[in-house]
């Protein structure tokens, strides 16, 4: 029990009379409207109502009036009525009547209710609507989120205030950004992760940017968040405020589509005074103005006509600072004749007169090129927040996974309920049969999946100890009514779920024969926007409450708890149904990301439906059932990079399942298979059936344990997992960079040409003669001084590239050829080359986290290929016309090696691990030929530290093939045998049919490349296995004639 409750129930058990317990809580609330940091300042003093009475020659005695507040600069008078109930009592209209009666009287403009309960009668609540003054409610919750430090409350004294917020790093960090990038643009943008304190960091902007006499407008889509925010600022701000309220007929009162589910709020049920009125506005804000505090109007986007007007016709001032809150819903489309939407009107700066103006969202909404093209063509005015004209630049930008990181967020994990409707049926046969209820298989069956993931039955063995079933979920459906859908489709109900959501798990439990001590209480409850504050108030804080033991809460709305819902110890959100808008599902997903003691992660269920007698892939097809699938990763995945990541390497790795598990509730039952042991997640999508694996991870998601027989996943997991790759999977990743990176290769190459042109940078010159005279000595003499530039372009870009893949390897450091680019690269360093490759920092960042997780060497291979493949050969076009790269298919590598070892063996009475037998290829390509041979299984452990230390030997001429090639075979070597980092020293860059040729004359820079050259000269190679160059005696094509080899008929 809060210290506020324990207060006014010792009221209520102490007094003697009401009369008395009246008294104590007016004084209370006196108390409260003198310290509370709005209300301090909006009024000069505040009395009892016998006291004002007698100041004022009135008769003092009770008619309904307990407090009287005279406000600041205008000199209103409030007439405030003070009622301690109990927390359950509902109040009558009769409660208010006498207090109407009176406060109706002059002088008084505006009227307060201060109640301890939420229940109000049909009729209490008409009455509070459309009268002619003014009315507030401030409520128990209002009191709760007080400044005041109601455990040490004491009357008639000076009260302690609880201790006001500190900037965290995060958050100076953004407010520097913000402060530096509005000295000179109008316009800006501040990207925070929900939960990271957009309005607290705001708060702090406006003061530093603007401060004391200045004018801030703060705009929010709706009347819950503008209290919110309202009491947030008052009672956070260093600067003390002046605040304002505003709001307009359009937020209030009005009838929407039966199943809009949008918040309403009324005007009565802010906890502060609001105006409509753009005279009153302006001329309160005149009065009140002075040099000592900040002037703030809190209002919605709605009434920003209200705002408009006041500046137009009523001479309110320019405003010094303009704050966009939920930035993303200013975005949108207008056509030609239409009036723009209310929430459009802000970019407009004729319409809305501000020296800055700062949009903050943690869901920027950015339309494609598509929809930008079409709206050209329709005459439409399209606002996305990548015109930097409407938004300005990107000031600040902390994204979800950022705040992952930094402990400010808890992380999530995606869980998929597949369940088998023939499954369902089996079990709730009795259910069904009953007429009373409206239940039906889909929605029974969601239900169990939501079950499944809420007690965390068959999940995976979990990552943090994180095995306790959840607490409070927030379940979004399509319609509020069962039944909505006149056309006869079936539209699942937030009412009717909530009200068979525990009845559906008592049945399934009792089919399944669970145990009582695992059993798990589903309690449910229903909520929408039309419900008045205090009901939804209500339902927040049953949610927010300590359930009892084994039981978990679960709040079933449509739309109206995806915005301004803080309730942190939310443990999953649950999608029974698509939702419309991907930012909606962010906006949800961020709800279970919020940091509580003890919480370890959020979930987001997705349960789905398969139709009895369909197969898995049949079944998937159907875009409808599984539409909330593909829907909800997307929005994941456009918002969350590490989330973008983890979808994108599901085909190198297969599930994370600290990110995303897949759970089939099925009759079923797959045949036990044995699978080697391991300390990696190495098997690809295997688990046990269903997904109840004995796997042990820690916390970093490493398995600890591995049990030797378990299930094979069925097929649906499996059918699953590759629909979640071919339906979210981004199969353009590198391609997408590729453009840009070609353009700023272009450009590294004409620097360096300019540079070297330069008769002045002798040094550079000579730096890179030097390298050139040892490159033409180490493979031909045809290489030119364009191709040797390109080259030292392509290392300047890829080897941030190969760091990120193999960050553990020190590749760079140890390569000869990557130090001897190197070096030729720090003596250009003065010019400054690496300038544009800062603009490739996401690109990396990328790469990282496209790396990041995969431990085993095929998965990196296979990213190293892909990358070559798709990225290096777009990049660098030139390249590959000119070599005309061809890969041998892995297949047909792995039955060379092994025939050449059966020949070894027949002929020769040897295989390829014995001693003294060297191995090499010549046109190693990316070393497909090596890795193959390492993990062909043909060689000891022993015989393969031997060969990779002296007995294999590689050769390649493209530099980045090179570079790939030395990677993979690191790698794999490193895979196989562990240990410290050992470079491979066979691979060799030169040109296998030059080498032989003539000795190495210049070896100054390229020594460890011609040392390996020459020693390889003299050895006794036994085995020549590889695929020699298809392009040998090709005709080149006419963009490079010279380059054409002219020795390659000497060759066989």
């Amino acid at each position: 029990m809060s210290a506020l409750s324990t207060l006014l129930n010792t009221y209520r058990a102490a007094s003697v009379s009401e009369r008395e317990k009246g008294t104590y809580f007016e004084e209370l609330i006196c108390t409260y409207l003198r310290n509370e940091a709005a209300y301090r300042d909006l009024y000069e003093q505040v009395w009892s109502y016998s006291c004002w009475a007698k100041e004022q020659g009135f008769d003092g005695r009770d008619t309904g009036i307990d407090l009287v507040a005279k406000t600041k600069g205008t000199g209103d008078y409030h007439a405030i009525q003070c009622k301690l109930y109990a927390e359950n009592y509902r109040v009558q209209k009769k409660d208010i009547d006498s207090f109407f009666t009176a406060s109706g009287k002059k002088p008084f403009t505006h009227r307060i209710i201060v109640a301890t309960t939420n229940e109000w009668s049909e009729h209490a609540n008409d009455a509070l609507l459309d009268q002619h003054q003014t009315i507030n409610k401030i409520d128990l919750q209002a009191l709760e989120d007080s400044q005041i430090d109601w455990s040490k409350y004491q009357p008639n004294q000076a009260q302690v205030l609880k201790e006001k917020k500190q900037l965290r790093d995060h958050q100076r960090t953004a407010l520097n950004a913000t402060e530096a990038g509005l000295k000179t643009a109008e316009r800006g943008k501040l990207i925070m992760a929900c939960g990271t304190g957009k309005t607290f960091t705001s708060l702090k902007i406006a003061e530093q940017l603007a401060g004391r006499s200045q004018r801030i407008l703060f705009l929010v889509p709706s009347l819950s968040l503008l209290s919110q925010t309202l009491t947030e600022w008052t009672q956070e701000s260093a600067i003390p405020l002046h605040s304002f309220a505003v709001c307009s007929d359009s937020d209030v009162g009005k009838k929407r589509k039966a199943d809009d589910d949008v918040v309403q709020t009324f005007t009565h049920e802010l906890r502060y005074p609001a105006t409509t009125e753009p005279q009153r506005l302006a001329s309160e804000m005149s009065k009140r103005y002075d040099d000592q505090h900040m002037s703030v109007v809190f209002s919605t986007y709605h009434s920003i006509d209200v705002i408009s007007r006041a500046q137009k016709e009523y001479g309110l001032e320019q405003f010094d600072l303009v704050i966009c809150d939920e930035a993303h819903r200013t975005t949108g489309a207008t056509f030609g004749d239409d009036d723009e939407s209310n929430f459009v009107k802000i970019h407009d700066s004729n319409y809305i007169l501000s020296a800055r103006r700062l949009y903050m969202t943690a869901t920027p909404r950015i339309y494609g090129d598509n929809a930008k093209v079409k709206a050209e063509t329709d005459n439409v005015t399209l606002c996305s927040m990548d015109n930097e004209a409407l938004y300005g630049k990107e000031l600040y930008t902390i994204t979800f996974s950022d705040a992952v990181k930094r402990g400010l967020l808890v992380d999530y994990k995606v869980l998929v309920l597949a369940v088998e409707e023939t499954h369902v049926n089996r079990r709730l046969q009795e259910l069904f049969k009953d007429s009373d209820n409206q239940l039906k298989v889909d929605d029974a069956a969601k239900i169990i999946g939501c079950w499944k993931a809420l007690a965390k039955q068959d999940l995976t063995d979990n990552l943090v100890s994180d095995n306790e079933p959840m607490k409070r979920a927030v379940a979004f459906c399509q319609v509020i009514e069962p039944n909505h859908n006149k056309k006869g489709t079936h539209k699942v109900s937030s009412k009717n779920i909530a009200r068979m959501f525990q009845s559906v798990v008592e049945s399934y439990q009792a089919s399944e024969e669970i145990e009582e001590a695992s059993r798990l209480i589903c309690e449910a409850q229903h909520v929408d926007g039309s419900m008045n504050a205090s009901e939804k108030e209500t339902k927040l804080t049953w949610l927010k409450a300590d359930a009892p033991e084994h039981t978990c809460r679960i709040l079933s709305n449509v739309r109206c708890l995806s915005e301004g819902v803080d309730v942190p110890a939310l443990d999953a959100v649950l999608f029974l149904t698509p939702r419309n808008s991907q930012v909606d599902v962010v906006q949800s997903v961020g709800r279970v990301m919020r940091n509580a003691p003890g919480k370890k992660r959020g979930y987001v269920v997705l349960p789905v439906v398969i139709p009895a007698g369909v197969e898995a892939h049949e079944a998937l097809n159907d875009n409808q059932t599984y539409k909330v699938v593909w829907q909800v990763l997307q929005a994941l995945r456009s918002h969350d990079d590490r989330f973008d990541a983890m979808i994108n390497k599901l085909d190198l790795i297969g599930h994370d399942p600290r990110k995303m598990e897949v759970i089939a509730i099925t009759d079923k039952v797959e045949k036990k298979q044995k699978r080697s042991g391991g300390a990696r997640n190495k098997d690809v999508g295997k688990g046990e059936y269903g997904i109840g694996s004995k796997n042990k991870y820690d916390a970093d998601g490493q398995m600890t344990q591995q049990d030797d027989l378990t299930y094979e996943v069925g097929e649906l997991e499996r059918a699953i997992y590759a629909k979640v790759v071919q339906k979210c999977g981004n199969r353009h990743h590198w391609e997408d960079w590729a453009n840009d990176i070609a353009k700023i290769a272009n450009t590294h190459i004409d620097r360096i040409q300019v540079i070297l042109e330069n008769p002045a940078n002798t040094t550079e010159k000579s730096a890179f003669d030097a390298f050139a005279a040892e490159l033409r000595d180490d493979l031909n003499d045809s290489i030119s001084n364009g191709e040797i530039i390109e080259m030292l372009a392509q290392h300047l870009i890829t080897k941030p590239v190969f760091d990120s893949l193999f960050e553990d390897y020190s590749f760079a450091q140890h390569n000869p050829m990557s130090q001897a680019m190197q070096s030729v690269l720090d003596a250009l360093q003065e010019h400054h080359l690496s300038k544009e490759a800062d603009t490739l920092g996401r690109f990396y960042e990328s790469v990282r986290q496209r790396a990041e997780g995969i431990e085993n060497a095929a998965g990196k291979q296979k990213i190293v290929v892909e990358l070559y493949d798709k990225f290096f050969r777009n990049a660098f076009p030139r390249m590959t016309e000119r070599l005309g790269i061809v890969y041998t298919p892995v297949e047909v590598v792995d039955f060379i090696i092994h025939s050449v070892n059966d020949v070894l063996k027949n002929e020769f009475g040897q295989s390829l691990g014995s001693d003294g037998v060297h191995i090499i290829d010549p046109f190693t390509g990316t070393g497909t030929f090596i890795t193959r041979l390492l993990q062909s299984g043909l060689m000891t452990p022993e015989q393969i530290k031997k060969k990779y230390k002296g007995e294999i030997h590689a050769n390649e001429l493209v530099l980045l093939a090179y570079y790939i090639a030395a990677i993979n075979i690191e790698a794999v070597y490193h895979s196989l045998v562990g240990g410290e980092y050992v470079p491979f020293e066979g691979i060799c860059l030169t040109d296998t049919f030059q080498m032989y040729e003539k000795d190495d004359l210049v070896n100054e820079l390229l020594v460890q490349n011609s040392a390996r050259r020459t020693k390889q000269k003299k050895l006794d190679i036994r085995v020549i296995i590889g695929n020699p160059p298809y392009w040998g005696c090709k005709p080149e094509p006419p963009k490079f004639p010279s380059s054409q080899l002219q020795f390659g008929h000497e060759r066989v």
